[in-house]
C-alpha cells in the first residue's frame, strides 16, 4: 500500500474511508452546532459532499455502531470531544438517488424501498422492538402506515429516531425536467405520496411522535417548497452563515492538502502554482452574506488531485466530466413546456463575466410562477470559470 492517503475520488461512504484510511478532511466539528437544531434542511450544489456527510451523521449517530467509534472518529474533532449524542439514536437512512423518472411505477417503487430502510432498520435494533411490534409495523400499509406505526411505538417508549434523507429531490427535479409539470405535480401537491411522506415525517416530529432529529439534503429548493406547506417544522440551514464550510473545501484546507502530499513525495507540482490555478477553477462558493470564507467544490478538488499524482502534471481537463454530466443535466430545468423558465439574463452574465454576486432566497419559485419573477433575497457570490465550462 502507498504510504500517503489515496484520495477517496467518487467515494460517499464515510466508514469505507476511515476503514481504508483514505484521505478525510474533517468536518466533524460541525456536529456540534448542528445538535443545536432538531429538524434540518441542507441545500448544496451537486458534488459538493452531501452524501459524505450523510454518512457521517449515520454512522455517529447510530446506536448499532458504537463499537466502531474509535476506528471511524479517532483523531477527529468530535472523536477527542465527541457529544452526549452520540451512537443513541435508531437511525433510517434514505437516499432517493436511486430511482428513475418513470411516474407510472414511481409509487410502486417508492414504496418498496422505504419498506426495505423500515425492515433492516428494525432488523439491526431486534432489542428495542420485539418481534410482534416489528410484524406489526411492517404490515401497516402503505410507507405512510409504517412509519405512523414507528413513531407512535418509539414515541410511547422514548426510543430516538433519527431520520436521514440524501438526495431528497433527486427524482422530483428528473419528472420535472423530463416528464413535464402535470407528472411533478401529481406526487408533490395535494394527495400526492411524496408530499404525504413529509407530512409523515411532521406527524412523527410532534409531542408524542418518536422521530427526534431529521436531516434533509438536496440540491436545489424546488421540491423544497412544494412539499414542504404539509412539512413546515423543519429549519433551512443552507444560508446560514455557521454552515458555510459544512460542506467543500477552505483554501486553507486545499493549501494544507497540497503541501501533505508535496511532503509525502507525491506531488511535485509547484504548491502556489497549483493552487492559483484551483483558485481559479474551483474556488468562489459562499452560501452566507455574512460569511468571511469562500469555498472549493469537493468534487473537483478531490478531480484535480486524483489526478496530479503520483507526480504527474497539471490536468489536461480541469474539468471532471462528471461535474459536466451533472450541471448538464440542470439545463433542462431552465425550460418547463417549452418556455424559459427562469432569469436568463442572470444567466449570461455568470456565464460572461468574472465575479458575479446575485441574490438566494432559502426557497424557490413555486412550480407555474412567472419566468422571470423575483426569486430571491440574502447573497451567494460566484466566479464563473468553472460554471462557464460546466454550463457549455
Amino acid at each position: 500500500m502507498p504510504d500517503y492517503p489515496r484520495i477517496p475520488y467518487g467515494w460517499a461512504d464515510f466508514r469505507a474511508i476511515r476503514l481504508e484510511g483514505r484521505l478525510y478532511v474533517d468536518k466533524t466539528r460541525f456536529l456540534r452546532r448542528l445538535e443545536e437544531e432538531r429538524y434540518v434542511f441542507l441545500i448544496r450544489p451537486r458534488r459538493f459532499g452531501k452524501s459524505c456527510w450523510v454518512s457521517v451523521l449515520e454512522n455517529y449517530y447510530d446506536r448499532t455502531r458504537a463499537g466502531e467509534f474509535e476506528a471511524l472518529f479517532g483523531g477527529t474533532d468530535v472523536g477527542r470531544r465527541p457529544t452526549d449524542d452520540r451512537h443513541r439514536d435508531v437511525v433510517l437512512r434514505f437516499d432517493f438517488s436511486v430511482f428513475d423518472d418513470a411516474p407510472e411505477t414511481l409509487r410502486e417503487r417508492f414504496e418498496t424501498y422505504c419498506d426495505t430502510v423500515l425492515y433492516y432498520a428494525l432488523e439491526r435494533n431486534r432489542d428495542l422492538f420485539p418481534e410482534a411490534v416489528r410484524q406489526r409495523i411492517l404490515s401497516a400499509a402503505g410507507v405512510d402506515g409504517k412509519l405512523n406505526q414507528l413513531f407512535a411505538y418509539a414515541g410511547e417508549r422514548g426510543i430516538p429516531l433519527y431520520v436521514l434523507i440524501d438526495e431528497y429531490d433527486n427524482f422530483a427535479n428528473t419528472i420535472l425536467a423530463h416528464r413535464g409539470e402535470a407528472s411533478y405535480r401529481a406526487f408533490t401537491h395535494g394527495g400526492g405520496f411524496y408530499r404525504n411522506f413529509f407530512a409523515t415525517l411532521k406527524g412523527g416530529a410532534g409531542q408524542r411522535g418518536g422521530l427526534e432529529r431529521l436531516f434533509v439534503t438536496g440540491v436545489s429548493p424546488v421540491t423544497l417548497d412544494d412539499v414542504t406547506s404539509g412539512f413546515n417544522i423543519a429549519r433551512n440551514v443552507s444560508l446560514h452563515p455557521d454552515f458555510n464550510e459544512l460542506l467543500g473545501f477552505t483554501e486553507a484546507e486545499v493549501l494544507r492538502l497540497l503541501r501533505t502530499y508535496r511532503d509525502r513525495g507525491v506531488f511535485s507540482q509547484d504548491v502556489e502554482d497549483a493552487l492559483a490555478v484551483m483558485r481559479a477553477w474551483y474556488n468562489g462558493y459562499r452560501f452566507a452574506a455574512s460569511a468571511e470564507t469562500d469555498v472549493y467544490n469537493t468534487d473537483m478538488v478531490l478531480y484535480y488531485l486524483n489526478e496530479s499524482m503520483p507526480n504527474r502534471s497539471v490536468p489536461d481537463d480541469l474539468i471532471d466530466v462528471n461535474v459536466r454530466i451533472d450541471y448538464g443535466k440542470l439545463r433542462h430545468l431552465l425550460v418547463v413546456g417549452r418556455q424559459p423558465n427562469g432569469n436568463f439574463d442572470l444567466l449570461r452574465q455568470v456565464i460572461g463575466e468574472e465575479t458575479v454576486e446575485t441574490p438566494v432566497q432559502p426557497g424557490a419559485v413555486p412550480c407555474g410562477r412567472t419566468p422571470g419573477a423575483p426569486v430571491s433575497r440574502g447573497a451567494v457570490q460566484h466566479e464563473a470559470p468553472q460554471r462557464r465550462e460546466a454550463l457549455q
